[in-house]
Order: C-alpha cells, then sequence, then structure tokens
C-alpha cells in the first residue's frame, strides 16, 4: 500500500469521504482548506484521509475513511498512524480528530494510536447536520474530541 497527498488538480475521492462525513457541504468546505491524503493499492485508492490547520502548532484529522471491501485489514489504522507522522515532520506539536459518540471502533482506534480524550462537544451532530444519523445503532449526538502530543 502507497500513502500519498494528492496530486494537484487530482479530485478528492469524495465517495470515500462522504463515509466519513455525510454532509457534501461540510467535506468540500475543509477538503478546500486542507490537505488530502490517499491510501492506494494496485493504483486504486481505498483509503483517505485530511488534515486542517486548526490553530498555531495544531492540525486536525477531519476525515478519514477506508473503502468497504477494505475495512478490517489494519488499513484505518495505518492512515492514522501516517497522519500522526506527517503532522509530525511537518512541525506540528499537537494532533486532534473529532468522532461521533456512537463511532465506537474508531474510538477504539484512536485511542490504540495514542489519542487521549479532551472533551465532548454536546449536540455537535444535532446542530451541523440537517438529518439525524444513526450507527452502530446509537443515535449520533456528541461529537468525542481526541488530541494527542506530538
Amino acid at each position: 500500500m502507497n500513502i500519498r497527498k494528492l496530486n494537484k488538480g487530482e479530485e478528492p475521492p469524495m465517495e470515500l469521504l462522504l463515509l466519513a462525513d455525510p454532509s457534501k457541504v461540510i467535506v468540500e468546505e475543509y477538503v478546500s482548506r486542507g490537505e488530502c491524503f490517499v491510501a492506494e493499492i494496485e493504483q486504486q485508492i481505498v483509503g483517505v484521509y485530511v488534515l486542517l490547520p486548526t490553530r498555531p502548532e495544531t492540525v486536525e484529522l477531519v476525515n478519514l475513511s477506508v473503502a468497504y471491501n477494505q475495512q478490517g485489514k489494519g488499513i484505518g489504522k495505518q492512515l492514522v498512524l501516517d497522519a500522526i507522522q506527517t503532522a509530525k515532520s511537518i512541525g506540528y506539536k499537537t494532533i486532534e480528530i473529532g468522532t461521533g459518540n456512537s463511532s465506537i471502533g474508531q474510538l477504539y482506534l484512536y485511542q490504540k494510536c495514542g489519542f487521549r480524550i479532551i472533551g465532548v462537544d454536546l449536540d455537535f451532530f444535532i446542530r451541523h447536520y440537517p438529518e439525524e444519523i444513526f450507527e452502530n445503532g446509537i443515535h449520533c449526538r456528541d461529537m468525542v474530541r481526541l488530541s494527542q502530543d506530538l
């Protein structure tokens, strides 16, 4: 597997990005301000993540997604670790990530990769998304915020 920065003029893999965030408007907004990285296997894009600078010395991993047919193979973990290493190599001191209260697998993965829960943004998904989101049989309402010192 090869992980690389999206080339200038190359369209981001919107279908994959929308797996992690159902709002096309929100995805387009942060992709335009951040840096998009893709994971490829045999020239096929199978994963994506976006790094978005938020404050001096801080970057947020705002989207992380793996194609359905490639999930469960460790690609998500490789993408998280690559994002951490990329942020560190650029000179950021902190990397943050937010995920839904219903995202059980993601919360597990991020903590395994060294992130720690630093807070909860209550009703974030109610305020920012017009349609209700359900995942793992749980109503996604709150954003769990995690952070890692680099």
